[in-house]
């Protein structure tokens, strides 16, 4: 299995019991393990894939409550892919998408918010700031699908 693959399946969050679907959207390998162990410390597992094509791919065959998404990434960046999910996915099934990069531009969150994500965090992610999302979007994303 190569680093794109998924890596881990479903998700259920330890403090509130809410079921959440993560997928995680990075193309490095390092900042995919250390993402997902963060994740995992907070009581959380996430599917993981390599670039934004991979996680059009994966929407095919699943629905995701949240995206955490990379903006630099071979094939398809993440800004592309975020407005592709915008397009194909009906009202109800659209998941909350958030970006992460180590780019930090002036007008970077501006530009990710039009792309069609919900919030913005720069790498390396801090476990209290990925924390921080995900409690502030569950009371959004709700029941589980």
């Amino acid at each position: 299995m190569g680093f794109s693959a998924v890596l881990e399946t479903s998700a259920k969050g330890r403090s509130n019991g809410s079921y959440l679907r993560i997928l995680l959207a990075e193309d490095d390998p390092a900042n995919q393990k250390v993402t997902l162990l963060i994740l995992k410390r907070l009581g959380y597992l996430a599917d993981a894939v390599g670039n934004g094509l991979e996680a059009l791919k994966a929407l095919e065959n699943a629905q995701y409550h949240l995206i955490l998404m990379d903006l630099v990434m071979p094939g398809m960046d993440g800004m592309a892919a975020a407005k592709e999910i915008r397009k194909r996915l009906s009202p109800s099934c659209q998941p909350v998408i958030i970006a992460i990069t180590a780019y930090i531009l002036p007008d970077g969150r501006e530009r990710c918010l039009a792309a069609g994500m919900d919030d913005y965090l720069i790498k390396p992610v801090a476990i209290q700031d990925l924390e921080r999302v995900i409690k502030k979007y569950t009371p959004i994303i709700g029941e589980p699908v």
